[in-house]
This record gives structure tokens, sequence and C-alpha cells, in this order.
């Protein structure tokens, strides 16, 4: 799993429709045909008593996020438990904090020390409602990007806060586990995700400049990190990994940037083209990515092409998860949306009464998870506040 944060404002118009949708507790449909001959009908997730929260994360029945508390004193990260409709405060590590992936029983994210301190990942068990510091590899901060069972991903800063490095902790041993880079402890690296003893990331090199990084894939199993190469220029990044193919940016020969995919397992790289600069995701044989404008989807399988939705305006995808893509739309103004891979098929997500909506995730039944504005009481101001908001499915008779 991938983490991403989300802004708390966007800018749109326009406003669908929705019916009542089932029990979220229903397994009704998988995500394989949550999109398409379906309706979502929005629902309010509230807030830890401010004004404003978002949801960055779902799985199963539970939704993270952050809200404003009351007064809008402080952010605080929240857990949603949709099937008895309670948002729980996970509270801080000592001033604000923000939930930003969830996995099982399992919340993770990150947490201010202080009102001008530095920042610490979390991870909090729903289950005992413990919440732990998971420290730092001897540097004051460290960013959480990616949770895949008991494994969480990041980059921390070293001692003397001059240096960065990847890192793996384990939630079942309570150990943080430095990845180191491939130019040696002095290098830099940093971790976008992870898929069982597999950690992906961006690493520097020997003997170059600092800024001259190439995509790594480091395996906790064994404790060794492979330079993953490019596809014949300087450098590269490695962005997602799913089963044994890792995806990323890449210079070609020609000083051409372009995405590719790296099967592990067979060492073969697939050029992906210039329309896969960006924000590359991977979910089986599906690759999802951006220019800056448009986004597609590339079928490893096959070696074809889709442009993902309309076609107008910027597309950008958040999250592919199996059949499912969800991600927002600017054209030219916001909406989150859902769309099929197998057959394009592309759905607006209505707003809670604003004209604003932005989708982060997707579990397993279609039910996705966002933000979406609130009407607003000022004739001036096309949105209120925004909301943690799902978008339920259900059957179109």
């Amino acid at each position: 799993m991938r983490i991403r944060s989300r802004a708390w404002f966007l800018v749109a118009a326009g406003l669908l429709a929705v019916g009542a949708g089932p029990a979220y507790g229903a397994d009704t449909s998988s995500a394989e045909s949550a999109a398409g001959s379906v309706q979502y009908a929005v629902q309010d997730l509230g807030t830890l008593g401010g004004t404003r929260s978002k949801a960055t994360a779902i799985d199963g029945n539970t939704v993270v996020g952050s809200s404003l508390t009351r007064g809008d004193a402080v952010e605080h990260a929240f857990a949603y438990d949709l099937r008895r409709h309670t948002m729980t405060d996970l509270g801080t590590l000592g001033h604000s904090s923000q939930a930003t992936g969830v996995e099982g029983d399992y919340v993770v994210g990150k947490s201010d020390l202080s009102a001008d301190g530095p920042t610490h990942g979390f991870a909090y068990n729903v289950r005992t409602r413990q919440l732990v510091d998971i420290g730092t590899l001897g540097g004051s901060s460290t960013n959480i990007t990616g949770l895949d069972g008991d494994t969480v991903v990041g980059t921390s800063s070293l001692s003397g806060d001059l240096v960065t490095h990847a890192f793996a902790y384990s939630l079942r041993t309570r150990t943080m586990t430095d990845l180191g880079s491939l130019a040696g402890p002095s290098g830099e690296s940093t971790a976008a995700a992870v898929s069982g003893v597999i950690v992906v990331g961006s690493s520097s090199l020997p003997n170059t400049p600092p800024t001259t990084m190439h995509g790594f894939a480091y395996n906790l199993r064994t404790r060794t990190m492979t330079d993953l190469g490019t596809l014949g220029g300087s450098s590269s990044t490695a962005n997602d990994i799913s089963g044994s193919t890792v995806v990323g940016q890449s210079r070609t020969a020609g000083n051409r940037l372009t995405g590719y995919a790296y099967d592990l397992r067979t060492g073969i790289r697939t050029d992906l083209g210039s329309h896969f600069l960006t924000a590359q995701l991977i979910s089986g044989s599906t690759v999802t990515g951006g220019d800056g404008l448009l986004a597609s989807s590339f079928d490893l399988m096959t070696h074809t092409s889709a442009v993902i939705g309309s076609g107008r305006g910027v597309t950008e995808v958040k999250q592919i998860a199996g059949n499912l893509m969800v991600g927002d739309n600017f054209a030219p103004n916001s909406f989150a949306f859902v769309a099929r891979v197998d057959n394009g098929d592309f759905t607006y997500l209505a707003s809670l009464g604003g004209l604003n909506s932005s989708a982060a995730q997707v579990n397993r039944r279609g039910v996705v998870a966002g933000s979406a504005a609130l009407s607003s009481a000022d004739p001036v101001n096309a949105n209120g506040p925004f909301h943690a908001a799902v978008w339920v499915p259900h059957t179109v008779a």
C-alpha cells in the first residue's frame, strides 16, 4: 500500500444525484464489479468537533484521515468505523496528527511532537487503542509512505539531520531497520512502497552528484538492495510495486523522460512511454500514470494503453485496486471519480451539497473514501467546509 497526503481544499463545479446505498457491512459487490453499472450514495462522516475533515485511506470497514477538533484548535487523526458509524480520535504524539494509511487493525500516519517541533511517524492499533511513536533512525523526523502486513516503510533523517535513509519498521517487533543507500551510509535514499518483503524507492549513487538517483528494490529477508538501473539514461525512480513488478520514471539514452515497469523475477524492463511520466501506480498487470495533463492505463500483458476518463482537463489517479481506479478530474473544476480498468467506464462522485469532491482510496467492496464539500452559507463561495466522506455503490435496477 502506498500512502498519499491530501489537500484540504479544491475548486470545482457540478453535482451528481445519487440514490440510497446498502448497509456498510453488506458485501454486495466486489471491487471488480463496483463501477460502471452502479450508482454511488455519498455519506458524510462528520468531524471531531471542528469545521473540516478529510479521509485519506480505507480498508475493510475502517476509514482513516484527519479532522480539526472543537474550535478548529488543532488537527487530529481519526479512524471511522463504517459498521458502527463512529469516529475515534486517535490522539497525537504531542501536538497535531494525520492518519495516512490503514490495513487490518493498524492505522499509520504522522504527528508533530510540538507546535514547532519535528514530525514522527506513528502506528495505532484500533483493537487495543494504543498509539506508538515509531521513532527515527537517529535524526529528528520520519515520514511513512507505505504499509503492508506488519511492515511500515518510509524515510527518516539520520543523526544530525544531514542525511535521510529509507527504513522498514516491524509492527510485530517494534524495531526500525535502516535500509541504507546504493551510495553507502553517507548516501541518500527514500522509500516509496512495500509489497511482502520487497521495499522500493530511490537512492543516490556512489561517485555521482547527490541529485542523481536510481530506483532500488530492497529485500527484507536477504537484507540486500538492488539497483534497478535505467532505460539507458542517468537516473530513475521506483514509485510503486505489485507482486514482482516495480514501476517508476526513468531517463532514456536520449535523455527523454518516460515511465517504466521492471519485473524483478525476469529482469524484463518495459518502456511505458511519455504518457506515464508522473504518479506511476500498479495493481496486478495494470499500470496507471500521467503526463501532467491526462492519466492513462497500460496493460503489461497486452502492451495496450488507454486514456482514463473523457480526455478533458487534468486527470490524476490516486489509487488503483484490482479493476477499480479512483482519483480526481479537473476539467476545469474538480470532481472525484471512480473508473473501471476493463471497460473504461468512468463515474463522477457527488459532493455533500457544495460543488467539490475528492477521492483517495477504494476498498474491496467498491466503497470509495475521500472528501466532499458541504453547501456554502456564503453565496459568493461555491463550497462550504470539506468533510470526510464515503461513496457507497449500489446496483442500478
